[in-house]
Parts: structure tokens; C-alpha cells; sequence
């Protein structure tokens, strides 16, 4: 291969890369349970499944979620 052709496979490997990367963000996804609840899909082996109002009450929580992640941040883990 040229290195003009090994410069283009890595940028084309990179390319792909950043959209792997991207794609696991993305790869969360939400569904209406059978009971009328919300279930989001993609954060662990099982969905994870509460009622609008469940939902509401922690996304209004979301800004002292992110304070206390900061605060904790050397006793939590991270699962990767």
C-alpha cells in the first residue's frame, strides 16, 4: 500500500471509530411498557422501567444528580 492509501484506511478506521463511539450514546432507546410505563433500553441488561411522573421527579433532580456525581466522584465507579 502507498502511503496515500495508508493515510485514507486510517482516516477512513477513525471515521468508523468516532461512529462506534457515538453509536453507544445513541444506543439507548424508549419504549411504552405493556402497564403504560416508560422503559428505557441500553443502560444495562434490563430495561429500566417507571411511570411519567417517577420519570418527572428525576429529570427535575437531574441538576443535584450531577452536583452529587461531582462531589462522590472518587467513591463512584464507572462501568464501562
Amino acid at each position: 500500500m502507498s502511503e496515500e492509501d495508508l493515510r485514507a484506511e486510517l482516516e477512513r478506521l477513525r471515521a468508523e471509530n468516532d461512529q462506534l463511539k457515538n453509536k453507544a450514546v445513541r444506543g439507548l432507546s424508549l419504549k411504552v411498557s405493556e402497564k403504560g410505563g416508560l422503559s428505557l433500553y441500553g443502560v444495562g441488561r434490563f430495561p429500566v422501567t417507571l411511570y411519567k411522573e417517577q420519570w418527572r421527579k428525576i429529570l427535575a433532580m437531574a441538576p443535584e444528580i450531577e452536583d452529587f456525581i461531582v462531589k462522590n466522584d472518587s467513591l463512584l465507579k464507572t462501568k464501562e
